[in-house]
This record gives C-alpha cells, structure tokens and sequence, in this order.
C-alpha cells in the first residue's frame, strides 16, 4: 500500500469561553462533515473587544485530513 494522502482545510473558531473551545468548535464542526481528521495547526489567535472585555475569541487553523479509499468512507 502507498503512503496516505491528506488535503488541508483552513477554519475559523469561535468562542466567548477560550481559544481551547473556538479550537473545540471548528474541529467539531469539522468532524460533523468531513471523515479522516488527523491533526490541526493553529494559524493565528485574534478577539473581538466591547467596551474594555474581551467578547469574542477567534482561533484561525489548518486541519488536516486523510483522503480515504472507497471502502473506508462510511455512508450514512
């Protein structure tokens, strides 16, 4: 067998809790429709700011993905 293949996705994550849950949010989302995660690179942390808080963080990432064989996707 050949070495695997991966393709990579650039997401944005968002959370008022934290950058670990605006990481959570894009890779569970991710997960919700593309099969093979493998492993996420953070890109860049930003926020939004109101007023003197922090409102918002951003957590922009690449997530890595194995392209799979026929036989190894799931249909549902």
């Amino acid at each position: 067998m050949a070495g695997q293949t991966f393709k990579i996705v650039e997401l944005v994550g968002t959370s008022t809790a934290g950058v670990s849950e605006a990481i959570q949010a894009a890779v569970g989302r991710a997960g919700e429709t593309l099969q093979g995660l493998s492993w996420f690179e953070v890109q860049q942390i930003r926020g939004r700011i109101e007023g003197d808080r922090v409102a918002e963080y951003q957590v922009d990432l690449k997530v890595g993905f194995r392209l799979m064989a026929a036989d190894e996707l799931r249909h549902d």
